[in-house]
């Protein structure tokens, strides 16, 4: 099998021994390619694993693991690598995601930042790139507001978290 993350390897040579444990990536790029993997093949357990251990506890592996199974991974391109090497300590990296939802393609363009820590490379943030502007025609929902979902609660703490999918 061919691994999902671009590189044209077979999963077993490439991202697959960090997936199962085996080694941990050695640059930023290696550590978004394996993280595109785990996304493509539910490893919620990689994802967190690899997210920065200060902000891991932010992240609701349920919601993770929804958005991972319910998408269809169709590919991941690489844009550009900023350090992120084996003597560097941060890195960046732009890539574009692309993923279907129901049938419906999606394309998450993003440039994300990781971090060195204790000999490491942990995902720290990622800003999304690129789009046009976005203009709202309904109130804005603050990060505390009550969530327009029902569910009860904040809407930080459900539609509006990282990796959420917003209920329709």
């Amino acid at each position: 099998m061919t691994c999902p993350c671009g590189s044209g390897s077979a999963l077993t040579q490439c991202c697959g021994p960090y997936l199962a444990g085996e080694r941990w990536p050695e640059t930023a790029e290696a550590l978004m390619r394996a993280r595109y993997a785990a996304f493509a093949s539910g490893n919620v357990d990689f994802i967190l694993q690899s997210h920065d251990p200060a902000t891991r506890g932010e992240l609701d592996p349920k919601l993770i693991e929804q958005w991972s199974k319910q998408s269809e991974w169709l590919g991941f391109e690489l844009i550009e690598s900023r350090n992120g090497g084996v003597d560097d300590d941060e890195g960046s990296v732009e890539f574009v995601a692309r993923y279907a939802i129901q049938g419906k393609q999606q394309e998450h363009h993003e440039l994300a930042t990781f971090a060195k820590i204790d000999g490491k490379w942990f995902f720290v943030d990622g800003l999304v790139a690129g789009g046009s502007t976005f203009r709202r025609e309904t109130p804005k929902v603050g990060r505390n507001d009550p969530c327009g979902c029902g569910s009860g609660k904040k809407f930080k703490k459900c539609c509006g978290k990282p990796g959420a999918t917003v209920a329709e």
